[in-house]
């Protein structure tokens, strides 16, 4: 595991925070949604929110776990993918 990364968060561990008084805040820094784009960011504290309100059951909150991890991987991928491809336009500039 990198030293930046925390273990991943697991649906248990957000049945057992969802009675919490900041439990918005707490799931939400917990599932990394800073580092997710604006879109992704939104739409999963909208979904721990509902979760919450709901008072959803342990099948929901894989779900939000799930979606919420591919999130955080697909903005990831994509910076690295665009932080290359910037490198590589440099690099062809430089070679012109």
């Amino acid at each position: 595991m990198k030293p930046d990364q925390t273990p991943d968060f697991t649906a248990a561990e957000m049945m057992a925070l969802r009675d919490q008084t900041e439990a918005l805040k707490t799931i939400t820094a917990k599932l990394r949604v800073k580092e997710m784009g604006p879109a992704d960011h939104i739409r999963t504290k909208h979904e721990v929110k509902a979760f919450i309100e709901a008072t959803g059951d342990m099948k929901e909150a894989e779900a939000i776990v799930t979606r919420a991890r591919a999130r955080l991987q697909i903005w990831q991928t994509q910076n690295v993918t665009q932080r290359l491809s910037e490198r590589q336009q440099r690099g062809q500039r430089m070679d012109d």
